[in-house]
C-alpha cells in the first residue's frame, strides 16, 4: 500500500459479483508504479443480489465512490471496470429509476470510465467474491436502566 499523493490522479477499480462488490483505490502509472491506496468490499443485501449485472456493476461504483469520497471529490479520477456497458452510463438518456438516482449521485464527481478486461481486474474481482459470515447478535434485546441524580445544597 502507498500513501495518497493528491498531485497524482486516483484510479478506482471496481467489480461486482453475485454476492458482493469490491474496489481498489490506487495511484501511479499502470504497469509501472501503480499501487493500492485503500481497499473496499461489501456483501450485497438480498434485494441487491437480484439486480441486473449492469446495476450491480453500477452499484459497485456508487458504493466505492461514496466510501472514497474524501479522496475523490473535487478532482478528476479514473474508474476502471470490467463491464463495458458502464462506459455509456453518464451519456445514456433512458435509464430506469434506480440508474437515474445513481446518475444524480455521480454528478458532483469528475471521472472517466475505462474498460478493463476481467483478467486485469483480478484484485477488485477477488474483493467482490469474498464470502462473509453474518455477525449479527443472536441474543434478545437487553434493557439497561440508568439512574442519575444531582444533589444541590443551599448555603
Amino acid at each position: 500500500m502507498k500513501n495518497p499523493n493528491f498531485n497524482q490522479t486516483f484510479i478506482l477499480q471496481t467489480d461486482a459479483s453475485g454476492v458482493g462488490v469490491g474496489a481498489i483505490l490506487s495511484q501511479g502509472e499502470e504497469n509501472l508504479d501503480e499501487g493500492p491506496v485503500a481497499y473496499f468490499s461489501k456483501k450485497l443485501l438480498p434485494r441487491e443480489q437480484a439486480y441486473s449485472t449492469v446495476e450491480k456493476e453500477c452499484l459497485a461504483i456508487i458504493l466505492a465512490i461514496k466510501h472514497f469520497s474524501a479522496y475523490l471529490i473535487g478532482r478528476s479520477f479514473i474508474i476502471q471496470t470490467d463491464h463495458r456497458a458502464l462506459q455509456w452510463l453518464h451519456k445514456f438518456k433512458e435509464k430506469n429509476a434506480r440508474l437515474t438516482r445513481w446518475s444524480l449521485i455521480l454528478q458532483p464527481y469528475n471521472f472517466t470510465i475505462q474498460h478493463r478486461k476481467g483478467v486485469a481486474n483480478a484484485n477488485a474481482d477477488a474483493l467482490s467474491r469474498l464470502e462473509r459470515k453474518s455477525t449479527s447478535c443472536q441474543r434478545g434485546r437487553e434493557e439497561i436502566w440508568f439512574l442519575s441524580s444531582v444533589e444541590s445544597r443551599a448555603d
